[in-house]
C-alpha cells in the first residue's frame, strides 16, 4: 500500500540523499522546511553544508517536472512540495502557533485526513515525535542508515585452538578452521586460547586469507606501548601501514585519542613515513558556529583542539629528552611550542570540517575525533579527502550521551555507519575499546555513573 512520508528539515540535513529510500511511496516536503533549509544555507559548518548539499540535490530533480504537482522518482515513487494545511488552529490551545514545528504538525492533521493513503511523519526531532504522539498522527524516525548497535562490530572474538594449531599460526599461517560459525573480515582479531593448556593465550589476526601473528605487539610508538589487549589490536591496525582507515571506538579513558596520536607523531616526525599529521574536530556548538569567534583559524579551533593538546603532553614527558624536540625543560608552554614548531614546518595541522572541503590529503596521517558527531553523509565527504599514501583514523565514543549533534543518534551517526560499512576491506580496521585506563578513579566512573 502506498503511503506517504512528511520530511522534516532535520531529515534533509541529516541526509541530502533522503528521497532515495522510500521505495514507490511519496514524499511531501512542507514549503516550510524549504524555507528552514534557505535559513540553515549560510551557516558556517556541517549544518550548512548539509542544507546547501540538500538544495543542490532535490534542484537536479527539477528537471523531470513540477514540485507543485509532483515529481516521478526513480525508486517509483513521487517527491512534491507541500503549499497549504498550516492553519494552526486544529492544534490544542498549549502549542505555540507560530512554530514552524507545529506548522507541519498541522500538515500532518490535515493531509492524514484529506488522504486515503496512511500518512507519516519522518523526523529526527524527539520533542517532535513527542507532540506528533500525543495528537495521534503518524510518527517513525528516518531508518534508512540505522546501524544495530547491538550487532555492531566489535573487530574482535575468541578462539580455542589445539597447540598444533598454534604452531601453525606462528609457522606459516592457519586457515580459517570450518568451525568457526561467525563471518571472518580481513583485519579481524582473535583472542586464541589454548584447549590444551588454559594458561596460554595470544593474539593474532586474519590478514584476508590465514589466521597470523601480530607485528607490532612488542613496540611502542612515541614512548608509548598499548596497554591491554585490545589496545594491542588498536595499536597493530594503526602501525600497519597498508590499513589505511581505521576505526576506534570506546568511552573515556579508553586509550582512543591517545593511541593515534601516539603512533601520528612515531610516523610522521620521528619515521618520516607520512608528510604531516592532521587533526580535525567536527565542530558542533552550543550557540554560534565556529565563524562568530575571534581569532584565525588556529585560534577559532584551539577550544576544540583540547583531547589532541592533552595527548600530546601526556606523551611529551616520553620524548622531552630527545634534542630533536624542544629540550628538556618542561612548562605550561611548551604543548603549544612544540605544536607551533611543527605547524610552521607544516607538519602539523589542526582542521575542522569547515577548512577541509575540497581538499585532498595526500602523504597525511589524519585523525578525525568525536566522529560520532558527524553524519554518514559528512563521514562519507571526509573519508574521501583521502588521497595517495594517507591512513585515516575516526575515534569516538557513539553512545548517545556522547553526542551533541540533534541530526544524529546512536544508531545513525557517521562513526557507527562507517564502522558497519568499511568492514569487509583488506585496508581497513576496526576495534571497540572497553577497558579505562586513564586512571583508577576514571575506570570507576565510566562504570559506575
Amino acid at each position: 500500500m502506498i503511503k506517504d512520508y512528511i520530511i522534516d528539515t532535520n531529515v534533509m540535513i541529516h541526509d541530502p540523499y533522503f528521497f532515495n529510500n522510500f521505495e514507490e511511496n511519496n514524499i511531501i516536503m512542507p514549503i516550510i522546511c524549504i524555507e528552514e533549509l534557505d535559513t540553515l544555507k549560510n551557516r558556517e559548518g556541517m549544518v550548512g553544508f548539509h542544507a546547501r548539499s540538500v538544495f543542490r540535490e532535490i534542484n537536479k530533480l527539477r528537471k523531470n517536472g513540477d514540485f507543485s504537482t509532483g515529481i516521478k522518482l526513480e525508486t517509483g515513487g513521487t517527491i512534491r512540495i507541500e503549499l497549504n494545511h498550516m492553519d494552526t488552529k486544529c492544534l490544542p490551545n498549549g502549542l505555540d502557533q507560530d512554530k514552524n514545528d507545529n506548522k507541519i504538525l498541522s500538515i500532518c492533521e490535515a493531509l492524514s485526513k484529506l488522504s486515503d493513503n496512511t500518512t507519516i511523519l519522518v523526523t529526527k526531532d524527539l520533542s517532535m515525535k513527542i507532540k506528533a504522539d500525543s495528537l495521534g498522527i503518524n510518527v517513525q524516525d528516518y531508518k534508512f542508515d540505522k546501524v544495530s548497535t547491538d550487532t555492531l562490530y566489535k573487530g574482535y572474538s575468541e578462539l580455542e585452538l589445539s597447540s598444533k594449531e598454534i604452531d601453525m599460526i606462528f609457522d606459516f599461517g592457519l586457515p580459517l578452521p570450518s568451525r568457526i560459525e561467525e563471518e571472518i573480515y580481513p583485519n579481524h582479531f582473535f583472542h586464541v586460547k589454548n584447549i590444551e593448556n588454559s594458561s596460554h593465550e595470544l593474539l593474532a589476526k586474519y590478514n584476508g586469507s590465514l589466521i597470523v601473528p601480530l607485528k607490532y605487539q612488542n613496540e611502542s610508538a612515541w614512548g608509548l606501548k598499548p596497554i591491554n589487549m585490545e589496545q594491542k589490536m588498536a595499536f597493530e591496525l594503526l602501525m600497519d601501514e597498508s590499513v589505511h582507515f581505521v576505526t576506534l571506538t570506546g568511552g573515556a579513558g579508553s586509550g582512543k585519542t591517545i593511541l593515534p596520536t601516539s603512533v601520528a607523531l612515531q610516523k610522521v616526525i620521528e619515521k618520516g613515513v607520512y608528510r604531516k599529521i592532521v587533526f580535525v574536530r567536527p565542530v558542533v556548538p552550543a550557540g554560534n558556529d565556529i565563524g562568530y569567534l575571534p581569532g584565525n583559524e588556529i585560534e577559532k579551533l584551539k577550544p576544540w583542539m583540547g583531547p589532541f593538546y592533552d595527548a600530546i603532553d601526556n606523551l611529551f614527558d616520553n620524548k622531552s629528552k630527545d634534542k630533536k624536540t624542544i629540550g628538556n625543560t618542561r612548562n605550561e608552554n611548551s604543548i603549544d611550542m612544540f605544536i607551533d614548531m611543527f605547524r610552521e614546518k607544516g607538519i602539523i595541522e589542526t582542521k575542522s570540517f569547515t577548512y577541509m572541503r575540497g581538499r585532498t590529503l595526500s602523504g597525511s596521517l589524519v585523525i578525525v575525533d568525536e566522529a560520532q558527531q558527524t553524519t554518514p553523509h559528512l563521514a562519507k565527504l571526509l573519508l574521501t579527502r583521502a588521497g595517495h599514501d594517507s591512513k585515516f583514523v575516526f575515534v569516538g565514543d557513539p553512545s548517545d550521551n556522547q553526542i551533541d549533534n540533534i541530526l544524529v543518534d546512536s544508531k545513525s551517526n557517521g562513526l557507527v555507519y562507517t564502522v558497519d560499512k568499511m568492514k569487509y576491506f583488506d585496508i581497513t580496521g576496526h576495534i571497540q575499546l572497553r577497558q579505562v585506563e586513564r586512571s583508577p578513579l576514571a575506570k570507576i566512573a565510566e562504570k559506575h555513573m
